[in-house]
């Protein structure tokens, strides 16, 4: 009995002397009171009475969020500005060895690190630089961090909070930026409109301009095309009495019409005349002869008319 109870007592020992590290965990082990190990990931055995775990360390990437810290710009403007540093541990040994508190260490130096960067820039240049205060501050605390077995990864500013009087006087800058702004726009936007509207002007007075040009070349070649056709139509009525008079000559010789025929033709030809409004009648001398045809003439005249001979052999009535 007395063996098992010794037995059962060495087994739980045993059990107590089994640690399991964790993954991105490690453990700093110290024997007799001096550093002896670091413990990684994994099952590791501790000697009773001898080991013991003197620090727990997550490898992690962590985040301190400090506080508004004051700081003094260049130009002698008091603002607070708070701090978030993201930082992972390196080497367990320097961490739990290096400094007694690591994160109020940090924060200290990042108040330090801060009130210098800022002391060289004034408001406005600190209001718009946090990009270059961002990266000299990692800078800085990388290096002052590194044998603590800490390294920075990034540090940000999260507000920067200038005086209240400060701030009224950026807010009516900005109101008064903004409205300058908008006059602009709006100056713009009217000279725009006008350069549009002159613009629109102008073309709609070349296109009118174009437009009256093409109506009157249209009504010239319409005028052209009408005075064409009414000459073709006079051609061709002149054209249509020639042939008609030569087709009635031509019918005439193939009648065999002698002289008398053609007197008496001539005769209604001056009869057709005579009902005109002319008051002289030109008549060739070789018809002063026929008595019996003047007789004929004379009734189709309206009035009567006296012939005198003409110098050329021919008769005036």
């Amino acid at each position: 009995m007395p063996i098992v109870i010794f037995l059962i007592v060495l087994f739980l020992i045993f059990l107590s002397t089994i640690r399991i590290v964790p993954e991105a965990c490690a453990m700093v082990v110290e024997r007799l009171g001096s550093f002896h190990s670091v413990w990684r990931p994994g099952v590791h055995i501790l000697i009773p009475f001898m080991d013991r775990i003197a620090k727990r360390i997550n490898l992690k990437e962590q985040v301190a969020d400090f506080p508004p810290q004051p700081v003094i710009t260049k130009d002698n403007v008091t603002m607070r500005i708070d701090s978030v540093v993201f930082f992972v541990i390196t080497d367990p040994k320097l961490y739990a060895y290096g400094v007694e508190n690591p994160i109020a260490a940090i924060e200290n130096l990042t108040a330090t690190t801060l009130r210098n960067i800022i002391g060289s820039m004034d408001l406005d240049t600190t209001l718009t630089s946090r990009d270059e205060i961002n990266t000299q501050m990692r800078s800085l605390l990388d290096v002052a961090t590194d044998p603590w077995g800490i390294k920075v990864n990034r540090v940000e500013l999260k507000n920067i909070l200038p005086p209240d009087a400060i701030r009224e006087a950026m807010e009516k800058q900005m109101k008064a930026e903004r409205e300058k702004r908008e006059s602009i726009t709006l100056a713009e936007a009217k000279k725009q409109s006008a350069v549009l509207t002159a613009e629109g002007n102008k073309q709609a007075a070349i296109l009118n301009a174009e437009a009256d040009k093409q109506k009157t070349i249209l009504a010239a070649e319409a005028q052209k095309e009408k005075e064409i056709r009414e000459a073709e139509g006079r051609a061709q009525a002149i054209l249509d009495v020639q042939r008609a008079e030569a087709e009635g000559i031509r019918l005439l010789k193939e009648a065999g019409a002698d002289d008398a025929v053609l007197r008496i033709r001539s005769l209604e030809t001056f009869a057709k005349v005579s009902e005109g409004k002319a008051t002289k009648i030109i008549i060739p001398s070789d018809i002063q002869n026929m008595a019996g045809l003047l007789n004929s003439l004379k009734e189709s005249l309206v009035s009567p008319s006296t012939v005198h001979p003409t110098e050329n052999g021919n008769e005036e009535a």
